[in-house]
């Protein structure tokens, strides 16, 4: 049976990425945890290698989309005859992330392609509802499917489908990208509600630029898929 290899971007996250590591490892099925250092000024990595994951680290900080590129490559190099599926999690998420064996599931029996998590319990998300409008509407636009949550991180598909939808939309556009792009190639794609939380997004100045940021990527990525 195939396995499932974790790969979770993180930059300065080492007070929650231990305890993401460790339950993520604890998921059935998983044998392999890649943690993608984007560029962290902190102890993420050593953090992360000490709870048992497999690090790469980039020098500086690259954006979420190489991240990705990087984990799914560090994962291949390790693959045997039968590729891994890959579950991609946020490094927030703790030990909220034991919960992604629900989005496992359906890919191992090959019921689907790709699986969205959809958190049960929201966070309230200071001025992020336009970024999330943008992408939903763009979504369904190009593909006639309404997601509830496109802009979530946490996904698993298979590496066949990893490998249609690149190259990566860039930086935070990834998602809106990975979901249009393997929708429209056909491949099967749905969304899976689960027990998850992580650290809601502030509203400082320091928030509002990340969101500045998220519309541009989205709205870029929906642009090429025009």
């Amino acid at each position: 049976m195939t396995g499932t290899a974790v790969i979770i971007p993180a930059k300065n996250e080492a007070d929650r990425i231990g305890a993401t590591v460790t339950a993520a490892l604890a998921l059935s099925g998983v044998d392999l945890v890649v943690v993608v250092d984007d560029g962290s000024a902190d102890q993420t990595g050593r953090v992360a290698k000490a709870a048992g994951a497999r690090v790469v680290r980039h020098s500086r900080n690259r954006g979420k989309a190489t991240a990705m590129e990087s984990g799914a490559e560090a994962v291949r190099l390790l693959d045997g005859e039968e590729p891994r599926h890959l579950l991609f999690l946020d490094a927030d998420l703790g030990e909220s992330a034991h919960a992604a064996a629900a989005l496992i599931r359906p890919v191992m029996a090959g019921e689907v392609d790709m699986t969205i998590a959809v958190f049960v319990t929201r966070v309230k998300l200071g001025g992020h509802g336009f970024v999330v409008k943008l992408a939903r509407e763009g979504i369904a636009r190009a593909t006639g499917w309404t997601p509830a949550q496109p802009l979530n991180g946490q996904r698993c598909l298979t590496r066949a489908a990893f490998e249609a939808a690149r190259p990566l939309a860039h930086g935070f556009g990834v998602e809106t990208g990975l979901t249009i792009d393997l929708l429209r190639r056909g491949f099967r794609v749905r969304e899976v509600e689960v027990e998850m939380s992580h650290r809601a997004t502030g509203t400082d100045w320091k928030a509002q630029l990340h969101r500045a940021r998220q519309f541009r990527d989205v709205a870029r990525a929906l642009l090429a898929r025009r």
